[in-house]
């Protein structure tokens, strides 16, 4: 019995140790988080802007994936990954998202909101159409600060 726990154990420490991630890991997962928030901003925008036609499945399924990411925003940013870049794509973490991480957590809870609140709300084209704009903004204006061009 004794022998099976101490096996079980050794087992379970191990396969903790396999599943961290290395800090560039991090990276890439939180960059995975990103694109997919552009992915469903742009269904929405194409939407809003009559690109394609209007498709409540997929406002809820766009909206579902802001309001995953939106919540996790700030363990998406651990420390560990202060001042490293991802592998590819044109943006990186601004180093602000530490230095002022308050002010960066203030963001994400106002994305949170906006998300919240965007889902709420759109139940047709016209009401994506008054909602998105807002939504795009909260998006856009933590970019402004925390996203870096490279």
């Amino acid at each position: 019995m004794r022998r099976t726990i101490v096996l079980t154990g050794a087992l379970l420490l191990g396969a903790g140790v396999a599943m961290a991630q290395s800090p560039q890991e991090q990276v890439e997962k939180t960059q995975l988080a990103m694109k997919s928030n552009l992915t469903s901003a742009i269904v929405l925008s194409d939407m809003a802007r009559d690109k394609k036609p209007y498709d409540q499945a997929a406002v809820d399924k766009a909206l579902a994936e802001l309001d995953d990411v939106a919540k996790r925003f700030p363990s998406l940013f651990p420390e560990s990954i202060k001042g490293l870049k991802p592998a590819k794509g044109d943006f990186y973490t601004s180093p602000k998202v530490w230095t002022e991480r308050a002010d960066f957590e203030a963001y994400s809870a106002t994305f949170v909101k906006a998300v919240a609140q965007a889902k709420a709300k759109i139940k047709d084209v016209d009401s994506l159409k008054a909602e998105f704009p807002d939504l795009n903004k909260v998006c856009m204006g933590c970019h402004e600060k925390f996203r870096v061009k490279g």
